[in-house]
């Protein structure tokens, strides 16, 4: 990298020839700014430059909530070649932002002004960091002046910690507050270096009110080139793994980091005969269809992955991109394989983490790099496993029928059949009971067509989120929802005024769901888990959007039908059987493990989905 190169001013960055390549092997190509224009006649001030900076880095979109103290930033913005959209809660913006990216696997902002601003923001940014997104928030702070002085809406260290929101650390791979426009460059190049790394990145640049206004007169920006690729893996670990795969059956669990290598996978599979399974996140990137698939692990997961591996225990493991966490284990030792795992990240402080008491071959290599080196080398005469019978996942009898109102089951058979047979839509799921429903039941036959987010799991990220999916792909994308979690946060307002065709199915049944039934599983009585009931129609229909109640089976299908041919925002408001029991034994369980006190009940010892003892 040319870290000494500083011949170009920022004024002419626009035309660079930079190219940046992703980890994920794309490239972003640095575009022509629309701010261009206004370089013979005065120079950039600091805002203009970052955000100059942010285009020549790839970013198309930014969402966010605006403010006084971001005035100058907000200006910047809504004026270049990034598209800005403006939400009604940074929360639910920094929520959209990530989703954004996942659909387009291109980097995105949020935004947010001062003090309460970014402190809403944060929940948002700590998904985006968990799940693995790209995302820079870009924040506007006190000025230095005025610090300390009871400022409108002071952000400094009077008024809120500074480590952990505006330093590196565990909630922002890289965050600085920008004092001076002689920091750009050293700004710009980090932000390159992390957006190329593999994995993800969420950064924060926080810019003083004056600061924003600051003429960038001198300073330069380094000619880079970043030729930042996949991580390769050595000849050695490649010929250890194939010895150990090859010493007896073995088994693929696959995590989301393994979403862009589904074709090396099925390959890999294929050519070995062996079982595949995947975490809750994992869905789709092996075909859920096919023979060798025998399950979901985790929350919501299935009970043939548990016969699988009791009744024909696999050697060893391979692992490929999943930190193997609790939404994905539970940390059953049942499924710690006799011979051990082998466990590839792109993260090497992931391996050996959820099981440390297990053999494991740590691998930090990208998956489908891995996957690629280990197809190549794998012999011809490979010993298969495809004699073996592998369990596939269960489909659970649909029980009759106990109140007019609509069994989750009969929903999902609907959404499956309409949307994920029907359509090419994303599919996501929010934590709470729509989550467990919907790993469970629905079968995804490709990659990267299912979202749920299970190691922050917040309520309200996927009913905000859609709105960035459905964004970034130009097409559907569909949210399944609790009553809950679309009270307590939803973007269908931004929707409607962008014209973005997001789709909401609500599980309307006046209640903390999840809650309320895992206290009664746990044999606990006297919280109080339920809400008023509410009419999303009459939400949706206030807010512009089109809408529908469900109240009988036989008309899911059509309503199903009409909000995925609408061009519109739409709410599918659907009155489920509140008493029908989720698939969450597991949660409950692994509640129970950690010293949550239980009185047995029937329904406790009835296995419902995969199983945490």
């Amino acid at each position: 990298m040319g870290h000494n190169n500083t011949t170009s001013a920022i004024a002419s960055k626009t035309q660079a020839s930079t190219r940046y390549v992703s980890g994920d092997g794309g490239s972003i190509e640095p575009r022509t700014s629309n701010l261009k224009q206004t370089l013979a006649v005065q120079p950039l001030n600091v805002a203009e430059a970052v955000v100059q900076m942010l285009e020549n880095l790839g970013i198309e979109s930014a969402h966010g909530v605006a403010g006084g103290a971001m005035a100058t930033l907000w200006g910047a913005l809504s004026n270049s070649k990034v598209q800005v959209l403006n939400y009604r809660h940074e929360t639910g913006a920094a929520f959209a932002a990530a989703e954004a990216y996942f659909a387009s696997d291109c980097p995105t902002v949020t935004f947010t002004t001062a003090g309460p601003g970014i402190t809403n923001a944060l929940t948002g940014l700590f998904a985006a960091r968990g799940e693995g997104a790209k995302v820079i928030l870009l924040s506007a702070c006190t000025s230095a002046p005025q610090r300390g002085r009871w400022a409108i809406q002071e952000t400094s260290s009077h008024t809120l910690p500074t480590d952990g929101i505006f330093t590196s650390g565990t909630l922002f791979n890289y965050a600085i507050t920008i004092e001076s426009p002689a920091q750009l460059p050293q700004i710009f190049r980090r932000l390159a270096l992390g957006l190329a790394q593999p994995g993800g990145f969420v950064a924060h640049l926080s810019i003083p009110t004056a600061v924003q206004n600051t003429p960038v007169d001198s300073v330069v920006i380094p000619q880079m080139t970043t030729n930042c690729s996949s991580m390769a893996v050595s000849e050695n670990v490649i010929t250890q793994t194939i010895q150990m795969l090859s010493e007896g059956p073995f088994a693929i669990w696959l995590g989301f980091g393994a979403r862009h290598a589904s074709k090396e996978i099925l390959e890999l599979a294929e050519r070995t005969g062996a079982a595949v399974m995947c975490s809750p996140r994992g869905k789709g990137i092996f075909p859920e269809n096919h023979s060798q698939f025998i399950g979901v692990t985790g929350l919501g997961g299935h009970g043939s992955v548990m016969s699988h591996m009791q009744e024909q225990t696999p050697l060893h493991t391979l692992v490929l991109g999943t930190r193997l966490g609790e939404p994905t284990s539970f940390w059953n030792p049942t499924m710690i394989p006799p011979g051990g795992f082998i466990h590839v990240d792109s993260d090497a402080e992931v391996p050996g983490v959820a099981f440390p008491n297990a053999p494991t071959f740590p691998v930090q290599c990208d998956i489908k790099t891995f996957v690629q080196a280990l197809l190549d080398r794998l012999p011809i005469d490979f010993p298969s496993t495809s004699t073996l019978t592998l369990p596939n996942p269960e489909k659970d009898e649909i029980k009759e029928a106990t109140v007019p109102l609509v069994r989750p089951e009969v929903l999902m058979e609907a959404i499956q059949k309409v949307i994920v047979e029907g359509s090419d839509a994303i599919v996501m799921a929010e934590s709470g009971n729509s989550f467990t429903w919907s790993t469970h039941c629905l079968r995804f036959p490709e990659a990267n067509r299912y979202r749920v987010s299970t190691g922050v799991g917040s309520m309200g990220h996927v009913a905000t989120g859609v709105v960035g999916a459905a964004f970034a792909r130009k097409g559907k994308a569909v949210a399944i929802v609790g009553d809950g979690s679309m009270l307590m946060n939803n973007e269908i307002n931004t929707a409607v005024k962008y014209g973005i065709p997001a789709v909401w199915i609500v599980l309307n049944d006046a209640r903390y769901n999840m809650c309320y039934q895992g206290m009664q599983m746990l044999g606990m009585t006297g919280a109080d888990a339920t809400m008023p009931e509410t009419d999303f129609v009459m939400v949706a229909r206030g807010m512009g959007a089109e809408g529908v109640r469900v109240e009988n089976e036989s008309d899911l299908e059509s309503a199903l039908v009409m909000a995925m041919k609408s061009s519109e925002p739409f709410v599918i408001d659907v009155m489920i059987d509140p008493n029908r029991k989720a698939p969450s034994k597991g949660r409950n369980q692994g509640l129970a493990a950690l010293g949550v006190k239980s009185t047995p009940t029937k329904s406790t010892t009835e296995q419902i989905s995969f199983p945490n003892i």
